[in-house]
């Protein structure tokens, strides 16, 4: 049997699928834009979530309500490969989220985010 240590260093060597993904309204099309750098597992939190009614974005967590979780789509846009020289990925899936953002607009009529106020 593995010490507590043990299985602590493989989780943290274990190499998780990461990038950007979107949920997708697929009724009106509108989209909303995240990263994570554990993509198999962000789905079903953000299912969790939005199912028992207490998702973080209001827009969202409403349509999903309105329409049903069968009018939602779960699609990765971009994922990052693991490298032997990067250790820390974090900046990296924002900037490629921040990129998303940029090219899709998600916003408005077309997404589940707020403009930022500058």
């Amino acid at each position: 049997m593995k010490t507590k240590k043990e299985l602590k260093k493989e989780y943290k060597e274990m190499k998780f699928t990461m990038g950007v993904f979107q949920i997708r309204n697929t009724v009106n099309n509108k989209i909303f834009i995240e990263s994570s750098n554990d993509l198999n597992a962000i789905w079903n939190r953000h299912r969790f979530q939005l199912n028992f009614g207490n998702h973080p974005n209001d827009d969202l967590q409403k349509e999903w309500k309105e329409f049903g979780e069968d009018k939602f789509s779960y699609e990765i846009l971009g994922e990052i490969k693991h490298t032997e020289t990067v250790t820390d990925y974090s900046k990296e899936i924002k900037l490629l989220e921040a990129m998303y953002i940029e090219e899709l607009q998600p916003f408005d009529e077309r997404g589940y985010h707020k403009r930022s106020k500058k």
